[in-house]
């Protein structure tokens, strides 16, 4: 290689508007080169800087050293910039995309989207129900009851807040997360109004109370939120005497309603447990043992004032017996549980106390023979009062708590309740007595006084609390009574009362048969261990509702649907009418605040929760 050719590759270098890069022999070459002129010049003796300088060719090799490792830097430099020019193109174009979703997103939701155009909204269309219950929001929510309602009618404390979720005698286990965060308590229409304003603002899932005798899990607070409890609202608005009607808030029990009414001489026939109180004697469109004479609750209510889930009060009636005017509002929201709004107010028929009334009671070899009575009866026309049956079960367990005056025979008994003229009540009750003759009854005895009575009918309203009590003959603690109910046509009545017993009798489990049996709707209370024997009684009580629906009956004859029931609807009404009480639901509860979950789901049930059919 010659000198000359050097300053050429020096030029070549100079002018390139490319990266340099040198071809490894001179590369190499100029590398050794380097290295030769340092070692020689470090073996020399040390010279001043007046010494002459190094050779041209060890001059040129070190230049051409130093530019390959000045452009081997630059291009590593090069490639570094280029690595984060592309990892920061990659976060801005998911900066972007984020902010685009987020854009949309939020475009999506604030512009109206069209209504849907189907009649009824099925189940898996739904979207869940989004809440907001977070601590922050339940707090500063609290401060806006408060200056509703005042400090001393919001309650924080755990064991309100328990029992405004569920009790011993409710057939819906309590689950530890069905709690409300407070339970509020308004003292009129106005409150509840502004309550209902504040918890749709802040999407606050709301449960309503009033006795707390519901027996589905009607008032199991699902979503948490706030119960919403009526005890303030406990007052007789107003009788109107000539009228027959009376107005009345909701926490006014149906017992004190007709002490107040019989100083007039009228009373209000729904007769459901001891202790239930008008708004949810509405929410359940209940009955009782007067239902086969008088009917139940939605025969007896004219009106109802409402608030719904934003706030907005309305009145679905005046008070007139009849009218034609729009919508039956009142009867859409009997039975509805709370679930379309909350009664504030109710306008309420009453009537004359009839002038005579009695009680007979009768004995069966069998509950068979008894059901045949019942079906004999009815289909006589005999006009009685009420028709209440209780099995050999029930009867011995009267016997065992001594809650009676009176020893009975531990027989299917029926309860035979008359009212009318003191002749017509006479005449009755000797029709019942040659009916149940024939249909093999083993005793027969009315009442002969007004004591008596009393202390006949006792028995049929001490038939829940007897079987409790039977559970403290064994561990108490772990003790639960599930009480549940279903009717049929009362001519298939007979056959479901005696395979429901031979069932119960199968699994094991102290069970009783109690019921209203006039218009084909009886009880079953069932004790049983919580720990286990809570799936052998979910089993049993499967089987009588399954056995109920395939008759042509319901699965709830007044106990109402709650979150027990809600899952036969669909067997027992048909898919499409479930889906059009969901479509109800949502039109006037889109936010799904109002005791979410009752009636009718809201979302999808997670795997294994539906029962099989």
């Amino acid at each position: 290689m010659s000198l000359r050719s050097f300053p050429r590759a020096s030029i070549a270098l100079r002018t390139s508007n490319r990266a340099f890069s040198a071809p490894p022999s001179v590369v190499a070459l100029a590398q050794c080169a380097t290295t030769r002129v340092q070692r020689r010049w470090k073996s020399k003796d040390r010279q001043d800087e007046s010494d002459k300088p190094a050779p041209l060719r060890f001059q040129l090799y070190e230049s051409i050293h130093e530019r390959v490792q000045k452009e081997r830097r630059e291009q590593e430099e090069m490639a570094g910039l280029r690595n984060r020019t592309a990892y920061g193109s990659f976060l801005a174009t998911m900066f972007v995309c984020l902010c685009t979703a987020g854009i949309g997103f939020y475009f999506g939701q604030a512009i109206p989207q069209p209504p849907p155009t189907t009649s009824t909204t099925a189940l898996e269309t739904m979207t869940p129900p989004k809440h907001n219950i977070s601590e922050g929001n339940m707090e500063a929510a609290w401060v806006d009851f408060r200056d509703i309602v005042g400090k001393e009618n919001i309650s924080l404390e755990r064991s309100e807040l328990e029992s405004h979720s569920g009790s011993s005698w409710s057939s819906h286990p309590a689950l530890p997360g069905d709690i409300p965060f407070c339970v509020v308590k308004p003292g009129s229409t106005k409150e509840v109004s502004a309550i209902m304003a504040i918890c749709h603002e802040r999407k606050i899932p709301v449960t309503a109370y009033s006795g707390g005798t519901s027996l589905e899990g009607h008032f199991a607070a699902t979503r948490g939120g706030i119960c919403i409890d009526f005890s303030r609202m406990n007052k007789i608005l107003k009788l109107h005497k000539e009228d027959l009607d009376v107005v009345v808030q909701p926490a006014v029990g149906w017992e004190h309603l007709n002490e107040e009414l019989a100083k007039d001489n009228l009373f209000f026939p729904p007769d459901p447990g001891p202790g239930a109180m008008i708004g949810g004697m509405v929410g359940t469109g209940c009955s009782g043992t007067n239902a086969y004479r008088y009917g139940t609750m939605k025969d007896w209510v004219l009106s109802l004032t409402v608030v719904l889930a934003d706030g907005t009060v309305i009145k679905t009636r005046q008070r007139p017996r009849k009218s034609s005017a729009g919508y039956d509002l009142t009867r859409m929201f009997i039975g509805s549980e709370g679930t379309l709004g909350l009664v504030t107010e109710a306008t309420l028929k009453v009537t004359v106390k009839p002038q005579h009334t009695s009680v007979a009671v009768c004995a069966f070899p069998s509950v068979r023979a008894a059901a045949d009575c019942v079906f004999k009866v009815v289909e006589a026309g005999v006009p009685i009062a009420a028709i209440e049956i209780l099995d050999d079960v029930q009867m011995k367990c009267i016997n065992d708590a001594g809650m009676t005056h009176k020893t009975w025979k531990n027989a299917p008994t029926l309860f035979f309740k008359f009212a009318g003229t003191p002749n017509s009540v006479k005449e009755q009750i000797g029709q019942v007595q040659a009916l149940a003759r024939k249909t093999g009854s083993v005793s027969f005895e009315f009442a002969k006084n007004e004591q008596e009575k009393e202390d006949l009918w006792q028995a049929r309203k001490e038939a829940l609390w007897s079987v409790m009590a039977q559970g403290h003959n064994h561990d108490h603690e772990d003790m639960a009574v599930w009480t549940t109910d279903v009717a049929v046509p009362i001519s298939k009545l007979p056959q479901i009362i005696e395979e429901t017993k031979e069932n119960i009798k199968k699994s094991g489990l102290l069970g009783s048969i109690v019921g209203h049996v006039g218009d084909g709707n009886f009880h079953s209370i069932i004790l049983y261990n919580k720990k286990t024997e809570h799936e052998k009684t979910k089993h049993v009580v499967h089987d009588m509702v399954k056995r109920a629906i395939e008759l042509e009956g319901t699965a709830t004859g007044e106990h109402g649907v709650g979150l027990v029931k809600r899952d036969y609807l669909p067997h027992e009404l048909g898919t499409d009418t479930v889906n059009a009480m969901r479509r109800l639901k949502m039109a006037y509860d889109p936010l799904c605040l109002l005791n979410c979950d009752k009636i009718v789901r809201t979302q999808m049930p997670k795997k294994g929760e539906v029962e099989e059919w």
